[in-house]
């Protein structure tokens, strides 16, 4: 499959890693410089920012409202961080600017647009993941990439699932099916639970996603898009709205 543009949700795991955010940058300018991907959107996860306006949340019951947008204003924070460390990219909050763009690199803020396009729940069931899926199908693309600091999701044998519908991960993760230990020290990073609310999104707008690891050992993104490497060789795993049969 030929992609043009794309857009990459970076985890706070990441982007609160040197290493990490060294090698997922570094692989998506070598998409980029290599003319693999003509446009790319960055949008950046809430990551610490966010899981303490949780807590804070969940101590003082500030409300759904106002935790939802100071949680995604962690994200604007951390793109900001982002651009500190990579001025070479440029900060954009209007999806216009990306879309008329003939090549472009940047990164998205999200708070202003969904201020004005305010469609998505204010709950603890909607991250960063459904944010930048939901912005994808705003930009109607065919996908949405997750890079975070996992091969992707892994079931109780501990085997890499690369494809499953949405359907099945519910099934799998009801039955205490799914492997959900982040092994540190491991190589292979194993899956964590995604937000309930983008299975719903997937599900809606039939746009699947792709969870991509980020960390420096491994090149699993520049892998990715690289035609002449067979699929079954690299390691990703693909959330659909299909049911398998």
């Amino acid at each position: 499959m030929q992609y043009k543009e794309a857009v990459f949700k970076i985890g706070g795991k990441i982007l609160e890693n040197f290493k990490d955010i060294k090698s997922t940058i570094s692989q998506l300018t070598q998409l980029f410089e290599d003319k693999i991907l003509q446009k790319i959107i960055v949008i950046p996860g809430g990551g610490s920012f966010a899981n303490f306006v949780r807590s804070l949340d969940d101590v003082l019951q500030i409300g759904d409202d106002l935790a939802h947008w100071i949680a995604i204003y962690s994200m604007n924070y951390n793109g900001i961080m982002l651009h500190r460390k990579y001025p070479d990219f440029e900060i954009i909050e209007k999806l216009k600017i990306f879309q008329e763009a003939k090549q472009k690199f940047c990164i998205f803020l999200p708070y202003r647009f969904l201020r004005e396009d305010d469609i998505l729940p204010h709950n603890w069931d909607v991250t960063s993941d459904s944010i930048a899926l939901y912005i994808a199908t705003k930009l109607k693309l065919s996908q949405c990439f997750l890079i975070k600091n996992i091969d992707g999701i892994f079931n109780i044998d501990k085997e890499l699932i690369k494809s499953i519908s949405t359907f099945k991960y519910n099934e799998l993760k009801s039955s205490n099916q799914l492997d959900n230990i982040i092994e540190e020290d491991s190589n292979i990073k194993k899956s964590k639970p995604l937000d309930s609310h983008l299975l719903k999104l997937i599900e809606k707008y039939k746009t699947p996603c792709y969870i991509l690891n980020g960390k420096p050992n491994n090149q699993r993104i520049i892998e990715f898009f690289n035609s002449d490497i067979p699929d079954e060789k690299k390691i990703y795993t693909k959330i659909d709205s299909k049911i398998e049969l």
